[in-house]
């Protein structure tokens, strides 16, 4: 419990936190939650003046499932409820410092807004669509199995995230402000119950809508954003040791006094554009796998606790999974796991075959679905290395993206296997439905990957049955292959500066640079790189 004194000269406290526990069927109901904090505070319910909601989370431990909720209980009178900040967004001078930002998902329009916070003119460079326009790009993946290559489910604005689920949740919270990141959202139309829920999630289906309206405010705060604007080329002076801007596809030049580089995992003509400048790159770990899906009702029974068949109480949302284990020095664990979700095609080239997961808001689709990722270190990738150099991690990406591409037989078909099929070695006869709408065809997965992926996911599945019983089930499917979860490369910065110790004035920032991972920690490096900027044109 936390408690809030009053400035009152008896110092009589006249609010406190409280975390309290209710049953499935009390949720909506405020007089329980009177009395349950009445409980926990050991005073009578006629005391409490209001009750306001701070967290909530599911105890999903052991049955009975039931709700945590943590209140602010005002004693004796009632306490105002907090209600989100509106962040203050000015508009910024026609003399600003333009700064070039190149990518316009979370790390990119986090950095913008923060740039406009600090007086400072955002420019935004976007190799895909707006997000309107990107919508309908999806449809030629989704239905002729043919990619876009600017403009799918991993390019364009918003980013990867935007039609891929929407999640929130993060673990980054030492990296900065959470629930500022979390405010911008409410206040440009996400719902305040992000503010509130433990894992919190908008979904695919109301993001781009978010997304316009953050974009909207950095044009009319004196932002720019341009759309379909490819970077090709980097403006560098000083053999290569300051960068000024960047050039498009269309040769059209864009120069600033700094340069964000946030262009997500799967711009890899990033990568090999900073090589051929010579801007030193770095190997890290990343994580590839399949995609997992069971029926949804399959998950809610095993984590809530009932026997299958019996329907889910309404107050509970499609139940979700996490797992993980180390199997021979490395991780095998699941990731963005999406409950009552869908499984979309997220390939970037006509070439190669990648698939993702993603939700709606309400999270209603009849099938759970889950990244089974194993760790990957760069010393698991020697034998790209010769060819490859630092990029041997993407390399060995490319290959597995490609096998499952030519496994699929065509399109955007996916190869993919019964997991029980999977673990007793052999090929399936026929598949379960599916939510993945380009289509599967049967393939032995394990043929298609490393012998180091392949030995540890079967381990880690064993070992994932035996932690929720009923997991390894015979309607399960997995599907190739997951292998965008994160970026194999780092572009190094310094931990003081923000800037690649070889090139002034160049900010690596979020996923892309290797430096987050999912929306929130994205947007929190765009935040904290604006903030270099500004430190390094003040120190200048």
């Amino acid at each position: 419990m936390v408690t809030r004194w009053s400035s009152k000269p008896e110092m009589i406290p006249d609010s406190q936190e409280v975390d309290v526990s209710l049953a499935v069927d009390k949720l909506d109901d405020q007089e329980a939650w009177r009395k349950a904090a009445a409980r926990r505070l050991k005073i009578s319910p006629s005391r409490i003046a209001s009750v306001s909601l701070l967290k909530k989370s599911i105890d999903a431990r052991k049955a009975p499932v039931r709700f945590r909720l943590r209140l602010l209980v005002g004693i004796g009178a009632p306490v105002p409820q907090e209600e989100p900040r509106c962040p203050v967004i000015p508009e910024v001078s026609s003399q600003a410092r333009r700064i070039v930002i190149v990518g316009c998902g979370p790390a990119g329009m986090f950095a913008a807004l923060r740039c406009l916070q600090l007086g400072l003119c955002p420019v935004i460079l976007e190799r895909g669509k707006d997000v309107s326009a990107r919508r309908f790009d999806l449809a030629p993946i989704l239905r002729e199995g043919r990619v876009l290559e600017d403009s799918n489910y991993c390019f364009g604005e918003g980013g990867a995230g935007t039609f891929s689920d929407g999640k929130l949740y993060t673990r980054a919270t030492k990296r900065g402000p959470v629930r500022d990141i979390y405010e911008m959202l409410v206040a440009h139309g996400a719902a305040a119950e992000i503010l509130t829920d433990a894992h919190p999630h908008i979904g695919s289906n109301l993001l781009p809508n978010v997304v316009k309206a953050l974009r909207a405010t950095i044009l009319e705060s004196g932002g720019e954003v341009h759309f379909e604007s490819r970077v090709e080329g980097l403006l560098l002076s000083g053999k290569g040791s300051r960068i000024s801007g960047v050039v498009t596809a269309d040769g059209r030049e864009f120069q600033g006094a700094g340069v964000i580089l946030a262009t997500g995992h799967s711009a890899r003509d990033i990568h090999r554009l900073l090589l051929s400048h010579g801007v030193a790159l770095e190997q890290k770990s990343f994580a590839m796998g399949v995609r997992i899906e069971h029926p949804q009702p399959l998950i809610d029974s095993i984590q809530y606790h009932y026997d299958h068949g019996v329907k889910r109480p309404r107050a509970l949302p499609a139940a979700r999974y996490r797992l993980a284990t180390t199997v021979k020095g490395r991780s095998v664990h699941s990731f963005c796991m999406c409950p009552g979700g869908f499984i979309v095609p997220c390939a970037t080239s006509n070439d190669e075959l990648v698939v993702n997961g993603m939700s709606l808001s309400r999270r209603d689709s009849p099938f759970a679905n889950s990244g089974l990722v194993v760790g990957i270190e760069p010393r698991d990738t020697e034998s790209w290395q010769a060819e490859h150099g630092v990029l041997a991690g993407m390399a060995l990406q490319a290959t597995i993206e490609q096998a499952a591409k030519e496994a699929g037989g065509g399109g955007q078909v996916a190869p993919a296997q019964r997991l029980l099929d999977f673990l007793e070695g052999g090929l399936s006869d026929d598949l379960p439905e599916t939510s993945y709408f380009p289509g599967v065809r049967p393939a032995s997965l394990a043929d298609l990957l490393p012998d180091f992926i392949s030995h540890r996911l079967r381990e880690g599945l064993m070992r994932f049955g035996k932690a929720m019983p009923g997991y390894l089930n015979g309607e399960a499917l997995l599907v190739g292959f997951e292998t965008r979860s994160s970026s194999p490369v780092r572009i190094p910065r310094s931990p003081d500066s923000f800037q690649h110790p070889g090139v002034i004035g160049l900010f690596p920032c979020g996923e892309g640079a290797g430096y987050a991972g999912g929306i929130v920690s994205a947007a929190l490096d765009g935040r904290r790189c604006a903030e270099a900027v500004a430190e390094s044109l003040l120190s200048a």
